[in-house]
């Protein structure tokens, strides 16, 4: 059975893009035997259809991650039913996308700093304003969560059994 995640942030350029392919990295690493479908999208729709920022690949890549094949995509109705597991960049996004979503499954919506209490963080911090620094901040964070998602999803705590439509 696969584990369906989605990672969101506002425009789908910085965060939830950086956050989909460090995931998919580390999650072959660490859990290559679950069966996973991961995507990205925003609650905006500014940028639909461009790539990743341009900092932000350039960040991601500096650490070994390919973000090239990316576009930039809005979060659809369908989204809410097709996902075990939404994970927003921030607390604003997580109240967009909990107005947005049916009630049944406003439960898969989380945080997803969730997943590194240590981090001492509760939201990925919007980098797009900020100097290069920040990207590299939301890199440490974004690696924090997926190794603890990893670990949820190891351990079957992530995500309830037969949440989303298979």
């Amino acid at each position: 059975m696969k584990t369906r995640i989605l990672f969101v942030c506002l425009g789908n350029i910085c965060r939830s893009p950086t956050a989909e392919a460090v995931f998919r990295v580390i999650a072959a690493r660490e859990i290559a035997d679950l069966e996973l479908v991961i995507d990205s999208a925003g609650t905006a729709a500014y940028h639909i259809g461009e790539p990743p920022d341009r900092r932000t690949r350039e960040a991601a890549a500096r650490r070994g991650y390919d973000l090239s094949d990316l576009r930039a995509r809005m979060v659809e109705p369908e989204d809410f039913e097709r996902f075990d597991l939404i994970l927003a960049m921030d607390r604003q996004n997580l109240r967009m996308l909990e107005r947005r979503a049916p009630m049944p499954v406003r439960e898969r919506i989380r945080l997803f700093l969730e997943y590194a209490p240590e981090a001492g963080e509760t939201e990925v911090p919007d980098p797009y304003y900020g100097g290069a620094n920040g990207f590299e901040h939301v890199l440490d964070l974004i690696e924090a969560a997926s190794r603890g998602l990893c670990a949820a999803l190891r351990s079957g705590e992530a995500v309830s059994a037969g949440s989303a439509a298979r």
